[in-house]
């Protein structure tokens, strides 16, 4: 029974790893190329060399400033683990980010996660569980900037009715993650009986993995943490907002050196419209989420193609090249070899 089992795992191997990712991109040249098909290559070719370079920089800043505000965030969540330093959480933010861009599988929780136990001498799994508390949180308040784009923004009138769908979205967005984070948090307590269900099922996978999972139940536990003090909840949550406030201006900076300017309400529409795109293409495996979503948003809003495509590929390539250029030599300064962090999740070891 047992070969039969690996006979049908390897039998669905390659359409997992080969089949499935060529028609997702295969789906995301066809969807590229329509919302393209009249780009006229010399004006976009103008557009870009003729950009005003002096936005590029804050461009650049706004980046990183979201990143940073990310890992301060992080820091305000983690803190009662253990106190760490907003600048080596920063680094271990673009390591994990910079390894995600070169696989691209959301390996970029895990590696950060894994980077900081090891440099803080921290159990893995713990700090893995206030990055998803972390993300949780972002989940709830994106729900919540989609809320005020619906209610308060202008959004185009096209067939398919943008707004109703952003509103569905936004919705199930924000009953997602509440519910996930209620359940991380009203599991916390049951971890501390061994006779509870939660238990036994975590023992039982500690028990499956050996020495390397000793202590996993413990380590679950000491993770799911909310901050104390006060101060600091306000913090991670007002973080939280700053984060997405910064990243609806990513498209102000590339507009402006193109000589693009929107409406404030714009920018939100088309970080909360990307954003959605960009989960739902990881979700049905098709590549280019951002870069298909945040187009149809920019023709929604009447930018012409050669422009639009200026500033995503502004932003895009802004993004890809400060998450690797700094990102990587973090993990060479922390003295951890790539190959190490392709592996960060095998190696994961929840034990200090």
């Amino acid at each position: 029974m047992e070969e039969k089992s690996k006979s049908i795992k390897g039998n669905h191997a390659p359409l997992i790893r080969w089949i499935l990712p060529a028609i997702g991109a295969a789906f995301a040249i066809a969807a590229l190329s329509w919302l393209y098909r009249d780009l006229d290559l010399e004006r976009f070719g103008s557009a870009v060399l003729d950009a005003e370079p002096a936005w590029l920089p804050v461009l650049a800043g706004a980046i990183l400033l979201e990143q940073l505000t990310r890992s301060w965030k992080w820091r305000q969540i983690l803190f009662d683990v253990k106190p760490v330093s907003s600048g080596r959480l920063f680094g271990a933010t673009l390591a994990g980010y910079g390894v995600a861009i070169l696989i691209p599988l959301g390996v970029s929780p895990l590696v950060r996660s894994w980077l900081i136990a090891r440099l803080e001498g921290l159990r893995w799994v713990s700090v893995l569980m206030t990055t998803a508390i972390e993300r949780f949180l972002d989940g709830i308040v994106f729900a919540l900037f989609a809320a005020l784009v619906v209610t308060a923004g202008r959004i185009p009138d096209v067939e398919g009715d943008v707004r109703t769908g952003l509103a569905v979205a936004g919705g199930l967005n924000l009953l997602l993650f509440s519910v996930l984070l209620y359940v991380l948090f009203a599991g916390r307590s049951p971890l501390g009986r061994e006779d509870a269900w939660v238990s036994r099922g975590i023992d039982w996978l500690a028990a499956k993995g050996g020495a390397r999972l000793d202590g996993l139940r413990a380590a679950v536990r000491e993770g799911i943490v909310w901050p104390r003090d006060r101060r600091r909840q306000v913090g991670a949550i007002l973080a939280s907002i700053a984060m997405k406030i910064v990243a609806a201006t990513h498209f102000l900076w590339a507009g402006l050196a193109l000589g693009v300017v929107l409406a404030p309400f714009d920018y939100l529409f088309l970080m909360v419209f990307a954003g959605f795109a960009m989960v739902l293409a990881r979700f049905v495996r098709v590549p280019g989420g951002f870069v298909i979503g945040a187009g149809f948003a920019l023709k929604l809003l009447g930018v012409p193609d050669e422009q639009a495509l200026a500033m995503i590929l502004f932003s895009h390539v802004f993004t890809i090249g400060l998450m690797v250029g700094l990102g990587l030599p973090f993990l060479w300064w922390s003295g951890i070899d790539i190959r190490e962090a392709r592996h960060a999740e095998a190696k994961a070891d929840a034990s200090p």
